[in-house]
């Protein structure tokens, strides 16, 4: 017989705008307490105190037979946000979400590979559950008998208003066990809730400089002197490259991964490591969690592993600071120490497709005393820390791929993929990605035709990572050699954007601002219809990005308030309003808000070493003044959390006679910027 007891919910006041309360008797491994979550709490003191968004006693809790359930209200025009990284839909108002981690979200029900347990509401709040459990949360897509809904009954045969999902009037969230934590955000906007989401799991990720470049990962089975050959092709062809990308054949095994360099592919890797630095690429490492048994570490790492294993590996319970020292010790010592960059965590999430399933299950044990759900649902969270706290501990700053996050992931330097392949879920993943502290690349792998070729690579180019990833399809940016001048200029101008994108990343890390996100964080929401854009987004803070999609040459695009231009020629359109835009296959249609300033480097053919200042454009757009904050720091180290960083403030003054003047802050005498020379180009 079921047993039921109703809750009454104590809030504690973490920060400003942010609660939480602590229900029954919660599971000490949370996602938080995993990676160990430190809140930016210096920069949530400086954020207004917004008022809790319910009346608490509108907030209903039972715990029903090892469930707990929370009812909260929501409103009748209320939309929903969130969820991590979905490829389904945007607005999850009359959806359930059933938040698993999985590699295969072929289906609209909430699994994914980073199915984030937050959400946030268009009447500017949001809710964090925070477990290592999987949760399942009804967004308004069931109603209870004492609904002041329920009695609104249509009949199907003769009412065009019947609907198969009815208002409802609350979120009812579910979560197996005894005990759990919420947490409340609230702000000014839905943008001011995420960024404090952000600011409480630590601030955004700021990548090194160089991982903001263009990333080319090899064919599988490459061996060096293969890849040293494309690389030196990249540069012959003048496409700017900063990161080689080693996919399984690195490895003397893999599925299961042994972590050691195959010695018939790479014989001197430290050798191999330096002649690509010296080309300036960096290397970066695939691979997958489960341990061979030809991997010398496999003895030691044995005994802290799963009861289960996945193809024939180990699966080590790094919960474990024992299990985690082996690791780090072995890459260290192995990779990072020759010179490598930065690794790509690859199938750290599992499948459970009937025709293509492999995973540990979830009554799976560990030594830790963890079961299978829990660890499968933060074990790419734990990965993503490990590998992070190896360069931090040698103050270098690395930047990652990774198949599996959950929440409190906005820190860590590791950026979403996935094996599915379709481009307008791939834009709107990067939507979506905004709401949750997450990063996502639409890399690019193969294409049917150049036309979608170029859709793709643009796309790309204006995402978190430009990459292309051929270890199977084996192409190359000059695949379609009909399309090959157009590839190579929006490889270019992603070189030339990062000054922009990389203080857009400073911004997500200082402020909590995603530095790519959905119309539905940059528009006033009740006076639009924002909130269902999910073709469309903002790079930073003046640039809106519609891409198009295959043979497409034209699209609708929703311009904010405002006055806006065409980032190319400057054409000037209104805003508030959705206009016609045609745009051949040489051009991804980018609007620039008036007043919009945009500093841009040389194309070069990679991102310049510490110490190497280089030259800036400034971009200013439109008839009124504007300011930018530019940030600038090594670009690699960690210094800057020790305050080894400089915001330099452009400016641009529109005078009384209309002619425009441009400034820069100054530095003191001794700082060593990573800027040069500033000349100035004003478009209206």
């Amino acid at each position: 017989m079921s047993t039921r007891q109703t809750k009454i919910l104590n809030w504690s006041k973490k920060a400003p705008g942010i609660w939480s309360s602590i229900i029954g008797s919660p599971e000490a491994f949370t996602p938080f307490s995993a990676i160990n979550v430190k809140p930016a709490l210096q920069a949530l003191k400086k954020r207004e105190n917004t008022p809790f968004p319910f009346n608490p006693d509108s907030i209903k809790v039972d715990i029903i037979s090892s469930r707990i359930i929370i009812r909260l209200p929501l409103k009748e025009d209320e939309k929903i946000f969130g969820f991590g990284l979905q490829f389904m839909r945007i607005n999850h108002r009359g959806r359930t979400r059933y938040l698993r981690v999985n590699s295969d979200p072929k289906i609209d029900t909430g699994e994914t590979h980073a199915p984030v347990p937050f959400y946030v509401s268009s009447r500017n709040y949001g809710v964090l559950i925070n477990t290592s459990r999987i949760v399942t949360i009804y967004c308004g897509s069931c109603v209870r008998k004492d609904s002041k809904y329920s009695s609104i009954i249509r009949d199907r045969n003769t009412d065009p208003l019947w609907m198969a999902t009815p208002i409802s009037d609350s979120v009812e969230i579910m979560i197996p066990g005894n005990g759990v934590e919420i947490f409340i955000f609230s702000g000014n906007t839905v943008l001011d809730v995420v960024e404090r989401y952000n600011l409480y799991c630590g601030g955004g990720a700021l990548p090194p400089r160089w991982g903001l470049g263009f990333w080319y990962r090899m064919p599988t089975n490459f061996n060096a002197e293969q890849i040293i050959r494309e690389a030196e092709e990249l540069r012959k062809r003048d496409f700017p490259c900063d990161v080689i990308g080693l996919e399984p054949g690195w490895h003397s095994k893999s599925y299961p991964t042994s972590y050691e360099w195959s010695k018939e592919r790479f014989p001197q890797p430290a050798e191999f490591i330096d002649k690509l630095r010296s080309k300036g690429f960096r290397v970066n490492l695939w691979e997958n969690p489960y341990v061979s048994p030809s991997s010398k570490i496999y003895p030691k790492l044995k005994p802290l592993s799963g009861s289960h294993t996945v193809w024939g590996g180990i699966v080590p319970d790094y919960s474990l600071p024992e299990a985690r020292e082996i690791l780090k010790a072995q890459h260290t010592r192995e990779h990072i120490s020759l010179g490598v960059s930065g690794y790509k965590l690859d199938e750290c999430d599992g499948s459970e497709l009937t025709d293509n399933s492999w995973i540990f299950p979830a009554h799976a044990t560990f030594p830790s005393g963890h079961d299978g759900e829990q660890m499968r649902q933060v074990y790419g969270l734990i990965l993503q820390k490990m590998i992070t706290d190896i360069f931090h501990e040698r103050n270098i700053r690395t930047y990652g791929l990774v198949r599996a996050s959950t929440a409190g992931a906005s820190s860590l330097p590791y950026v979403l993929y996935s094996d599915l392949y379709d481009h307008r879920q791939f834009v709107r993943a990067l939507c979506n990605s905004s709401f949750s502290g997450l990063l996502w690349t639409p890399e690019v792998r193969e294409a049917k035709s150049s036309e979608e070729w170029v859709r793709r690579i643009q796309v790309a180019c204006f995402s978190p990572l430009a990459m292309l990833n051929a270890w199977s399809s084996q192409m190359k940016p000059w695949s379609f050699p009909e399309v090959e001048p157009i590839v190579r200029k929006y490889i270019k101008l992603r070189m030339q954007l990062i000054p922009y994108f990389y203080s857009a990343f400073a911004r997500y890390h200082f402020d909590g601002t995603p530095p790519f996100r959905a119309m539905a964080l940059e528009d006033d929401l009740s006076k639009t219809d924002a909130a269902e854009i999910d073709d469309q987004y903002m790079a930073g803070d003046s640039i809106l990005v519609a891409p198009l999609f295959g043979s497409e040459r034209a699209r609708e695009v929703f311009l904010p308030e405002g006055i806006w231009y065409d980032f190319e020629t400057g054409e000037r359109f209104r805003g508030g309003q959705v206009i016609q835009v045609s745009a051949g296959l040489e051009k991804i249609p980018l609007f620039v808000r008036n007043g919009g300033i945009i500093p841009m480097m040389p194309a070069l053919s990679h991102v310049p070493q510490t110490g190497e200042p280089v030259p800036l454009e400034i971009r200013h757009y439109g008839t009124v003044s504007g300011n930018f904050k530019l940030f600038d720091d090594d670009g690699e180290s960690y210094a800057y959390e020790k305050g080894f960083y400089r915001w330099r403030i452009l400016e641009v003054k529109v005078l009384p006679d209309g002619k425009k003047q441009g400034s820069i802050s100054k530095v003191e005498d001794g700082w060593n910027s990573s800027y040069g020379r500033i000349t100035w180009k004003f478009i209206e």
